[in-house]
């Protein structure tokens, strides 16, 4: 088992279906109450790919790179649609779009994390797989600049540093990411005429833990 660090072609991502599901398991009391818990810490996301596919030649593409993942045997990118950006998904990533953590005078390697807020709750999502190039870091109200100051480590999402942030520095990071996926599936069932009268071939793909 591997993970190859090549992207899903991002023109069949597209107009894919899927998102972040959760685990929770609940029990019903005998008085009617009940009891939420989940062994979950970080949601699991899971996509169909079939959707994207829109003529014989994205079919073709789709089983090469099928193929050479084996099916389900290695892992690969997957380009989120929905939400593949540190900020707004109309604007550019900035130096500033997501508090990563605060320096002590010792640690040099911080990574990248993505907070999703609603009221006075919080989720703090690990990034792994950051694109290339994509990644702007900061201290406080500087940004610096990478291959100087910093280095990024596009495989784990581990940035680090040339030098330890200054204790209770406040550290930050903007970034496009991929998400870790593989296919949920063995095999994938195609036939042309079915696909020219508009029936697509269910494709599934589901993240993966790193």
């Amino acid at each position: 088992m591997a993970f190859h660090e090549v992207r899903f072609p991002a023109t069949l991502s597209f107009g894919s279906f899927g998102g972040p599901q959760r685990r929770t398991d609940v029990v019903t009391l005998a008085n009617g109450f009940e009891e939420r818990n989940t062994p979950w810490a970080h949601s699991r996301r899971s996509y169909d790919a079939g959707l994207g596919m829109r003529s014989i030649d994205d079919l073709q593409v789709l089983i090469g790179f099928f193929e050479a993942r084996m099916g389900q045997m290695h892992a690969f990118r997957w380009k989120d649609w929905a939400d593949y950006k540190s900020g707004r998904a109309t604007l550019d990533p900035v130096f500033d779009d997501q508090s990563i953590g605060y320096g002590d005078g010792e640690s040099r390697d911080f990574q990248i994390m993505k907070t999703y807020r609603s009221g006075e709750q919080m989720y703090r999502r690990p990034i792994k797989k950051p694109v290339a190039g994509s990644v702007k870091v900061g201290v406080e109200q500087d940004e610096l600049q990478e291959g100087l100051d910093y280095e990024v480590n596009a495989n784990t999402g581990i940035i680090t540093f040339a030098h330890p942030p200054d204790p209770n520095m406040e550290i930050y990071a903007g970034y496009e990411f991929d998400v870790p996926v593989r296919f949920d599936t063995d095999r994938i069932l195609t036939s042309v005429e079915s696909f020219q009268a508009g029936q697509v071939p269910s494709v599934p793909v589901i993240e993966v833990r790193l």
